[in-house]
């Protein structure tokens, strides 16, 4: 088990944690506190040392190898078949978005802004959360198939609750591309499942440790 195929694995859980809370907010209108600051954070952390410290530390991504592991469990019982489809959706909209370099540019500056402005407001404050949100309506929706959110009707009525759902699958498209430029691919969460699942219970001993 390699440095890089644990690197991809974080990656990977890192796009099942931004699914995990999307769902989270759009049943319950709130999400794990730790879990969201550190999805909503690795957006703006472009130039890191280290994988890890995109989202600030292991612990960070507790939620996103709880998900991964439950959903390449064995068990029946242990998956979501929703959190399973934004997955997939997240991971299909980024594979479009490579093949649109200029989508790709425009994302980076529209982030790049976003970096800016952090001079301003926390990266959690409602300004911010809207302008991510913004980003993703303007440059990742338009690329298509639109991801169906499922949810309270009456939560995802509310404007702060579809900032912090579109927010986080941008998020969850980050950490897609950081999982592609890692060699990271569909058909090896299948065919590398036991290793993928192995890297999930090394991280969460670590964590728990």
């Amino acid at each position: 088990m390699n440095d890089r195929d644990f690197d991809k694995s974080l990656a990977l859980a890192a796009v099942c944690q931004s699914a995990a809370l999307v769902q989270q907010f759009a049943r319950k209108g709130h999400g794990d506190d730790g879990a969201f600051v550190a999805s909503i954070q690795s957006l703006v952390i472009t130039d890191p040392q280290s994988i890890e410290e995109i989202y600030g530390n292991l612990a960070n991504l507790r939620l996103g190898f709880v998900t991964l592991e439950a959903q390449l469990s064995n068990k029946a019982v242990a998956k979501d078949a929703e959190i399973t489809r934004y997955i997939a959706s997240i991971l299909g909209l980024e594979r479009k978005l490579a093949k649109q370099p200029n989508k790709l540019a425009e994302l980076g500056e529209r982030i790049d802004h976003i970096k800016r402005q952090q001079s301003l407001y926390a990266l959690t404050d409602e300004p911010m959360l809207a302008n991510m949100a913004r980003i993703y309506s303007d440059v990742i929706s338009p690329i298509g198939p639109r991801i169906q959110v499922a949810g309270d009707p009456n939560l995802l009525k509310q404007t702060a609750i579809q900032h912090r759902v579109r927010a986080l699958l941008l998020a969850g498209i980050r950490s897609a591309v950081l999982w592609r430029q890692l060699g990271g691919k569909r058909r090896h969460i299948l065919l590398s499942r036991r290793n993928v699942l192995e890297n999930a219970e090394k991280a969460l001993k670590r964590i728990n440790h």
